[in-house]
């Protein structure tokens, strides 16, 4: 089977709207089956994608130069892991979280194109997703394929797991080359081998120390720097990692602090507005009270001069006849 004629129809198929998708590649299979069996029996196998990956999808088709700055950036984020510098890592983490608020925020534009809206929650794994790209070079290539079927996480540190995340993965490319983000043990040289006991059991010349030692020179210890290295390296990023959380948590804290106010505010607003109202209320039933028992007394002076009339009334008619 052709593997790229079916990664073309999946491009077609995971740019459609969601609604549409299984519509799609039913008619896709049934076009397919006239010349190939069984890239038509692939293609009726193309999964759905979740609403957030199809939404990043989305975004992969419609806005890529959004996807290709996050993937520069975390390129830029990895060579600054990979030479230990931790001020372009917080510098870093700070841009990133801008870039993501803002692709976030061209998603959701992207898919109300579409016609649809995405919830709060979605948009969070759509966010995930993206900083998965960021973080990882096999998820920045899984994201920018436009084929994703579910969203991805990544923490920078090990690979993002991306078996089942995208259809048709024997076609995307394969990530480009570039330093690792720490040092690999692996590829640590062979510990030397130590000195021979003759070697070590020489009497020591009465040089002084210091200079014996810069005339006979300390075995290398690869594997320990290289882990020295790799720790260091780690622990930079998780630093980065924490202080770009804690940045994020407080202005969390600064914009519910403010929300708290508005809505305390708001509330004694209330809260005298409903005072005026009760004392309204209040006012509004003793005049109330007031008015029914004068209209009360009305209705009897009324009715007692109904009375009145009626009796002079009689009396007229008696005179006068």
């Amino acid at each position: 089977m052709d593997e790229q004629a079916l990664a073309d129809i999946a491009n077609e198929l995971y740019a459609v709207p969601l609604e549409e998708f299984v519509a799609a590649r039913t008619a896709a299979a049934k076009e397919a089956a006239g010349a190939d069996k069984e890239l038509a029996a692939a293609v009726k196998g193309l999964p759905k994608p979740s609403v957030a990956a199809w939404a990043v999808n989305m975004l992969a088709q419609h806005e890529p130069d959004v996807l290709a700055e996050l993937a520069d950036l975390g390129s830029r984020m990895r060579d600054a892991q990979a030479s230990l510098d931790a001020q372009s890592l917080r510098e870093l983490g700070r841009e990133r979280r801008t870039m993501l608020a803002s692709a976030v925020d061209t998603a959701r534009s992207v898919v109300q194109q579409q016609g649809r809206v995405i919830s709060d929650t979605i948009a969070a794994d759509v966010e995930e997703t993206l900083r998965a790209l960021t973080a990882d070079e096999g998820a920045a290539e899984a994201v920018r394929s436009g084929r994703l079927l579910k969203t991805l996480s990544a923490d920078g540190v090990s690979a993002a797991e991306l078996e089942g995340t995208v259809a048709v993965p024997d076609a995307l490319p394969a990530p480009s080359a570039s330093p690792p983000r720490r040092p690999a043990l692996a590829s640590v040289p062979a510990r030397k081998e130590r000195p021979t006991p003759e070697r070590t059991s020489r009497p020591k010349a009465t040089k002084p120390r210091l200079e014996a030692v810069r005339q006979t020179p300390r075995p290398a210890s690869p594997p320990a720097l290289e882990k020295a290295k790799a720790a260091l390296a780690e622990a930079q990023a998780e630093e980065a990692r924490t202080n770009g959380l804690a940045e994020e948590l407080q202005e969390q804290v600064e914009e519910t602090r403010s929300e708290i106010d508005a809505l305390v505010q708001e509330a004694a607003e209330l809260r005298e507005r409903l005072k005026a109202a009760e004392e309204q209320l209040d006012r509004a039933r003793k005049q109330l009270a007031a008015t029914a028992a004068e209209a009360k007394q009305a209705l009897r002076e009324a009715d007692k001069a109904g009375r009145t009339v009626m009796l002079a009334r009689e009396r007229v008619l008696r005179l006068s006849s």
